[in-house]
């Protein structure tokens, strides 16, 4: 399996003075490839591959010189990157590639290096986290931090994606490693109804809710970002004010992520089948009145979140249909109430049975129900 684990690292002046110019001259590949590629195909109405381009780097080094003084592997890795977003592109899953600014988003990719010499292995990137060390191509050692309960990582390291985010610096290493993850005892079965005023709400009435950390922040970055408006752009107060609106941010992020975290990983922990009801976010949020709520919940992270810790502990997950009737079917006679349809409607009586039900917690039992009829079904068809 591969896996990413991502430190904050803690570069010298001369690591960050090196780190910046390779964000500079990998960016540089990527806008002059892409628009050799533009022209090249209007020329031609043929493309150029990324092994073509890659032949063309050392001519640049001529006129160029200043490219020799970073990792060459990073000026390779750019130029892979772009081939990747083009077959995005051509398969309908990404938008035509963008040059890239300097003023967004800086990262460069390295690949790991690997050679034999007198029966031993060198590596051209190292992870030591008992000295809490990353050796990096060209950078040498850098400081790092995270994953303390970690003493050392077995796997084969792939590549390292270095990154600078509101002034701090991040690695992710990417490690290609055996796995043993126990698979979870429990034999429950759970369904669980995602909202806005109830995060989660499960068929075993257990529900999470939702923080709305939004709120916590919104003031401050409303404020800050008035501060903002007011600086000359491009001045040291300007800095300062994104600085403090780039923080505010992180934290927002931050705590959101962390609270999805515990909710997936309570579930999978707990139970050996999950079912959850498919959401057309995007759909959704189209509801002004909505819109703000449905964004702050990030409901489709806690789904990612879910898939993917349940492959790792062999949980089975299902994805009821969008069009199911959860709400408005009764979970013990099986009436369909269409006014439940309104979304202020929180608890009504069952007219073909007289039962109170709670909105939410009558969906979560509706969605298990058709999860088990779905896992039945995938167990008959094996």
């Amino acid at each position: 399996m591969l896996r990413a684990y991502k430190f904050r690292m803690y570069p010298n002046d001369n690591q960050i003075n090196l780190i910046t110019k390779t964000f500079g001259c990998a960016r540089f590949i990527y806008n002059h490839f892409l628009n050799q590629r533009e022209t090249y195909y209007k020329e031609t109405n043929k493309t150029k591959t990324a092994y073509d381009c890659c032949k063309d780097i050392p001519r640049l080094y001529v006129d160029k010189p200043w490219l020799k003084e970073i990792d060459s592997c990073a000026l390779r890795c750019s130029v892979f990157d772009l081939d990747d977003a083009f077959k995005r592109f051509f398969k309908k899953q990404g938008n035509y590639p963008n040059y890239k600014s300097k003023y967004k988003k800086n990262s460069y990719r390295t690949n790991n290096m690997t050679s034999t010499y007198k029966d031993k292995e060198y590596n051209s990137i190292k992870l030591d986290l008992t000295k809490k060390l990353i050796t990096l191509p060209k950078l040498k050692e850098v400081k790092v931090r995270g994953y303390r309960n970690l003493g050392y990582i077995n796997g084969r390291i792939i590549n390292a994606t270095i990154s600078k985010v509101n002034n701090r610096y991040y690695v992710s290493v990417v490690i290609e490693e055996k796995i043993t993850i126990k698979e979870t005892i429990s034999s429950n079965i759970v369904g669980i109804d995602l909202g806005i005023k109830s995060l989660v709400t499960t068929s075993d009435n257990e529900k999470y809710d939702n923080q709305k950390v939004i709120n916590k922040y919104e003031k401050r970055i409303k404020h800050t970002q008035r501060q903002l408006q007011r600086k000359v752009r491009g001045s040291n107060n300007y800095y300062k004010s994104k600085e403090k609106l780039n923080t505010l941010y992180r934290k927002l992020k931050n705590t959101r992520k962390y609270y999805l975290h515990q909710i997936s990983k309570k579930l999978t922990d707990t139970n050996k089948v999950i079912v959850a009801e498919t959401l057309k976010i995007k759909n959704m949020m189209k509801n002004h009145k909505i819109s703000k709520a449905i964004s702050d919940a990030s409901l489709y992270e806690l789904i990612r979140q879910l898939e993917y810790k349940s492959k790792w502990k062999k949980v089975h997950f299902y994805r009821v249909d969008t069009f199911y009737p959860s709400s408005q079917l009764c979970n013990i006679c099986g009436y369909q109430n269409k006014e439940v349809k309104d979304l202020k409607v929180r608890e009504y009586e069952c007219k073909g049975c007289n039962t109170t039900h709670d909105r939410d917690l009558n969906a979560a039992i509706n969605i298990m129900e058709e999860g088990i009829r779905l896992y039945i079904r995938e167990l008959v068809m094996a």
